[in-house]
């Protein structure tokens, strides 16, 4: 068995989430489990996803219909807490290795929205045991996050 690795897809162009898709479906094409943590999505149609399961486990812990940028500061505190209940999800589930590979979408723009904080983040890269592979997407460069990674992608738009 290969050893797990962390990879991250970030950058303003498009793809991220589906390049990281694509690799949860190699994963589950194979016999192994992936599983999808979705954050920060808003308002976004995900029901495409659904025809992924039970091979590829999504899972989404807001529980907005807009966006962040609309949410009144009650709000924005219950989905913080919708949120970190995500990111104490997706640590249990490498901690009790419960999939082969864990995709945390738009995780790095939790930093920036001030929704979680980097060390929670790297909390969760902490806990992943030697044979899982983690992906983290989104539009932000966290330093001490992209330090703990194999790979790094950085998804640019060449022309738009």
């Amino acid at each position: 068995m290969d050893k797990g690795i962390i990879q991250i897809y970030y950058g303003e162009g498009q793809g991220k989430t589906s390049a990281a898709l694509g690799n949860a479906i190699r994963k589950a094409s194979n016999g192994q489990s992936a599983y999808v943590v979705q954050f920060m999505k808003g308002q976004l149609d995900t029901e495409y996803l659904t025809r992924l399961e039970p091979e590829v486990k999504v899972f989404r812990f807001e529980r907005c219909s807009e966006g962040f940028d609309a949410l009144d500061e009650a709000e924005k505190q219950e989905q913080k807490q919708n949120i970190q209940n995500g990111l104490n999800f997706a640590k249990k589930a490498l901690v009790t290795g419960q999939c082969d590979m864990l995709v945390l979408d738009e995780v790095l723009g939790l930093v920036k929205e001030g929704m979680a904080t980097e060390d929670q983040i790297l909390e969760v890269l902490q806990a992943k045991s030697l044979y899982t592979d983690v992906i983290l997407t989104g539009r932000d460069s966290l330093p001490r996050v992209f330090d703990m990674a194999d790979n790094i992608l950085n998804i640019v738009p060449e022309k738009v």
